[in-house]
């Protein structure tokens, strides 16, 4: 298996990379959806963060690599386990990283029938799709907004439950599905579903580096990288087990970490000025900026931490002012800055 481009030596695009750090920590700020140009390391840092995460625990012999610490999310072969007093046996996997293909078919995604078996054997087996593969990771999607309409419904339904339902062929069969959707894209191919788009936690927006000294550097570690995969790997390792370990310490930190009640009234004020529609703005503003904070080792949310997250939770989120020329991103920052300050 080729060794992915270390994530530590992506040079620049702080804030993709800070956004997909607080998705590992939070997956519950329900994904990251990156657009930009074409070669920015969009897709390069998103398979960088198989290597980075930790291990995960699961229950031995599922399919689907239930979480042997939570019972409320099983799948049906788990949920039949007997306690008999003691935990079911576990063992240690990769977190996973799956890949959606543009031209993937329905059955491939959700699972289907398991034709081999049912061929010779004569027996109704479920195949698991792409969306069981990423139970507890990541769906990573390149070029979302030209994914198939029929396949943006699925995942929509998938990402709000949590839960992928297939009844197909006489086959009735029910198994989580959580995962943090991935998506990245140029929006100059054409534009995503308002509906998938509000289902992304952060957006961010990439470019092609504009100094003279970035763009040496990219292509210069690029070169060590393709010349001498291995060593290359090696000489980023020390500060990719550095960023790990960030992961980890901001996993831990979270449950603990304060949002007083005037960060809150911060993020409402800020949703309210920006005139954002419902209040999963808020929800995901919060929540970014508390992983944030677990990530920086804080123990409360600041206003710091508020700016550093405003722009990818809300940028996605505002309405289209035909009498503003500015774009989403200097919306948010003007609101920000009117509020807290320059």
């Amino acid at each position: 298996m080729a060794q992915p481009y270390p994530f530590s030596a992506i040079v620049g695009q702080d804030e993709m990379k800070t956004a997909i750090l607080i998705a590992a920590v939070d997956p519950s700020i329900g994904g990251v959806l990156v657009l930009g140009d074409r070669g920015t390391g969009k897709s390069t840092a998103v398979r960088a963060l198989a290597a980075l995460l930790p291990p995960m625990k699961a229950v031995a012999g599922c399919r689907y690599g239930c979480d042997p610490a939570d019972t409320s999310s099983r799948c049906e072969q788990c949920a039949a386990l007997k306690p008999e007093g003691r935990a079911p046996r576990t063992h240690t996997i990769p977190v996973p990283v799956v890949d959606l293909p543009l031209g993937a078919t329905e059955d491939r995604v959700v699972g289907a029938l398991d034709l081999e078996r049912a061929l010779s054997q004569g027996v109704k087996a479920f195949e698991p799709g792409l969306l069981a593969q990423a139970h507890r990771g990541f769906l990573y999607i390149d070029e979302v907004n030209l994914l198939e309409d029929h396949l943006v419904d699925l995942l929509i339904d998938v990402a709000a439950s949590g839960e992928n339902v297939v009844e197909r062929e006489g086959l009735s069969i029910r198994h989580p599905a959580r995962f943090v959707l991935v998506g990245s894209g140029n929006p100059e191919e054409g534009e995503l579903r308002p509906q998938l788009l509000d289902r992304f936690g952060l957006s961010v927006e990439v470019r092609t580096p504009e100094g003279l000294a970035d763009r040496v550097e990219v292509v210069r570690r690029r070169d060590a990288y393709e010349q001498d995969r291995a060593a290359f790997v090696e000489a980023w390792k020390k500060e990719d087990e550095r960023v790990r370990r960030q992961i980890v310490a901001g996993r831990k930190r979270l449950a603990s970490v304060q949002v007083p009640d005037a960060a809150r009234q911060r993020i409402s004020a800020l949703c309210m000025a920006l005139g954002t529609d419902g209040l999963r703005g808020d929800l995901t503003l919060m929540r970014a900026a508390r992983a944030m904070a677990a990530l920086d080792g804080d123990a409360e949310v600041g206003d710091a931490h508020l700016r550093r997250v405003a722009a990818p939770a809300l940028r996605h989120r505002l309405r289209r002012n035909p009498l503003d020329s500015t774009g989403s991103t200097s919306r948010v920052d003007r609101a920000v800055s009117e509020l807290m300050g320059a």
